[in-house]
């Protein structure tokens, strides 16, 4: 019998017209807000995103997406912005991570972070909540903590 991670298929993705039907724009963009709740993004942040990632790069915002597939449904996807950067600050970031909770714990996200990495040219980081469980997942691959992040919101 065949689980359901060895029938998932990947596709990476630079443009959103590439993006298979099962995972169409405003799906993408409604699965990543959801699912990743409650460590989500509002849905036009989420949407600025994946506009950012699928840009053609002629303004200096690129990056891709791999998205995974289970029987014509999005299960799972990942996405990467290249920041045009280098040292000190990396030149990717890792930005979504998502996999439908029904299909949680069978390693689709570390498939689909572990295509990404693939994909890439330079460093990668990433922004994780402390009390995400993904945190763990993160480390196994390989991810360390560096730095402390602070902000300061000017809104």
């Amino acid at each position: 019998m065949i689980s359901p991670s060895e029938k998932i298929q990947f596709e990476t993705v630079r443009r959103a017209a590439e993006l298979p039907p099962w995972a169409a724009f405003d799906t993408l963009a409604e699965f990543l807000h959801v699912v990743m709740h409650p460590y989500h993004d509002t849905l036009p942040d989420v949407r600025a995103g994946l506009e950012y990632a699928f840009s053609d790069g002629s303004d200096g915002r690129d990056g891709f997406a791999v998205v995974a597939g289970l029987d014509g449904r999005l299960a799972g996807a990942v996405v990467f912005l290249e920041t045009g950067m280098g040292g000190y600050v990396p030149e990717n970031l890792l930005l979504f991570v998502a996999v439908d909770p029904e299909l949680r714990n069978m390693g689709i996200g570390r498939r689909l972070i572990e295509q990404a990495l693939e994909r890439c040219d330079g460093d990668v980081k990433l922004h994780v909540e402390p009390d995400n469980p993904a945190l763990r997942l993160y480390e196994r691959i390989g991810f360390t903590n560096k730095y402390l992040e602070m902000r300061y919101s000017n809104k």
